[in-house]
């Protein structure tokens, strides 16, 4: 088993920063692919960013390109996600995920651990 804990949600302004963070315990954490998901009200959950074990490889969705970086600390067992230019369209609870196998992010139901999630929200 692995556990999961976002940090770092919040309510900021369009046009500013938030950092989460993802702590995980219980199994190496190297050996998981970590990846952020996100789901607004009314939408269903969608992918982010991923970044491979070592944190040499990572991959965002379209909709946060150039905005989102994905990093990671194999010493602290963390995973961030570094949030700038944020829109009114980014407001989800945003999910910590881990899995793994890089090919099961092309499949949201296939990814074995989740977080319980953190709230963000961005006015306009």
């Amino acid at each position: 088993q692995v556990q999961l804990v976002e940090l770092g949600g919040g309510l900021v302004q369009a046009g500013g920063s938030l950092r989460l963070s993802c702590a995980a315990s219980g199994r190496t954490f190297s050996n998981y692919v970590m990846g952020w998901f996100r789901q607004a009200p009314g939408k269903e959950r969608e992918f982010v960013a991923r970044i491979s074990w070592s944190g040499s490889s990572t991959y965002y969705a379209d909709s946060v390109k150039g905005r989102f970086t994905i990093s990671r600390d194999n010493a602290k067992n963390t995973v961030y996600l570094q949030m700038n230019s944020l829109k009114p369209e980014d407001t989800a609870v945003y999910y910590c995920a881990a899995d793994r196998k890089l090919s099961d992010y092309s499949n949201m139901k296939q990814i074995d651990y989740w977080g319980q999630g953190t709230q963000v929200t961005v006015s306009s």
